[in-house]
């Protein structure tokens, strides 16, 4: 299969995209857009490419011989790229998040189901070598049934620019790859939310930098997430700080080193506290980490004829925990998603 490629957004984020097509022998760029068509150009040159550059998504398909887009544009522009693109015929590959609301997740599925054409949306987090390891353990019964699972994340970032005018910055912009990999993890999708919003003393966001979220989950277990985008001082990874715990013990991730677990020992007698056995994690898994790996997942499905992992139709269940726990900020009371 020949993947010719029209790159939608030639800012900063698409050297990524572009360097992905580029070391891919049966990929091939055969147009830049970008509504700035000078960095459309720009691209072109940067990498040597003899291919048109265009202003408009439209005009660039009706033109080329695309059969695939790359969307690394804002998140506003997101719903209208990638149905004019499926419109046109063509399969999807895009950043986070798939839309700036619910309501157009769910107009880009429908679309998606209309026209017969797929859209994979970038979840980096899923792919890293400590948390296919932690799925690995849980997979394995060591730790028994899960009843709960925490993520901790602290950072401090200065972006600067549109984040810093957010009304809701953390879970908007960045908590989606956490709550992604809540579900990656447990394998259940989400029931209910109840998030608290704040703005500490200190923080540089207009808009609410912090929240706790706690989410029920469709097997049972409960999702926490405590995290703060100003957060000076003891930050975790960008992966997140994570405890799982289990009817047979327990395991935890700091998000940079190789997870870890404890299990009942069941050889030791019953006591106050019950004995327990160390779980190591293990290095098995062989795959690409980060941006390469989920786009590795992505041409794979497109080549295979099935759902790649990050499909809209399983995306837009993340994307609702955005904004289910927005929603419940905004009426300070758990609701359904």
């Amino acid at each position: 299969m020949k993947h010719r490629i029209v790159v939608a957004g030639c800012g900063g984020m698409s050297n990524t995209w572009i360097d992905y097509a580029m070391e891919r022998e049966n990929a091939e760029i055969v147009g830049f857009v970008d509504i700035y068509e000078e960095s459309a150009k720009a691209q072109a040159a940067k990498r040597g490419l003899q291919v048109p550059t265009f202003t408009d998504l439209a005009t660039a398909l009706a033109e080329t011989d695309a059969n695939l887009v790359f969307d690394v544009t804002i998140p506003a522009s997101h719903k209208q790229i990638v149905t004019t693109a499926m419109r046109a015929g063509c399969n999807v590959l895009g950043e986070k998040p798939m839309a700036e609301s619910y309501a157009d997740a769910e107009e880009i599925v429908a679309v998606s189901v209309e026209t017969g054409k797929s859209y994979a949306v970038m979840q980096n987090r899923r792919y890293n070598k400590h948390i296919r390891s932690f799925l690995d353990i849980i997979k394995s019964g060591a730790i028994g049934t899960v009843g709960s699972i925490h993520a901790d994340f602290f950072l401090g970032p200065h972006f600067g620019g549109f984040r810093d005018l957010m009304d809701n910055p953390l879970i908007v912009d960045m908590a989606i790859h956490t709550f992604d990999q809540a579900r990656f993890l447990s394998g259940a999708d989400p029931v209910s939310v109840y998030c608290h919003e704040y703005n500490p003393p200190g923080s540089w966001y207009k808009g609410n930098a912090s929240a706790v979220c706690i989410f029920e989950m469709s097997d049972g277990s409960v999702f926490t997430y405590n995290g703060s985008w100003c957060a000076d001082g003891l930050n975790t990874s960008w992966e997140a700080n994570w405890r799982v715990t289990g009817s047979e013990g327990g395991a935890r991730w700091d998000g940079a080193t190789m997870l870890y677990g404890e299990c009942i020992d069941r050889s030791k007698p019953e006591g106050f506290t019950r004995e327990m056995k160390r779980v190591e994690g293990s290095q098995e898994w062989s795959g690409r980490e980060g941006h390469f790996g989920c786009m590795d997942e992505m041409f794979a499905a497109l080549e295979e004829n099935r759902s790649a992992e990050t499909n809209c139709h399983d995306n837009i269940k993340s994307v609702a925990m955005v904004f289910g726990a927005v929603e419940s900020a905004r009426l300070g009371q758990k609701i359904k998603l």
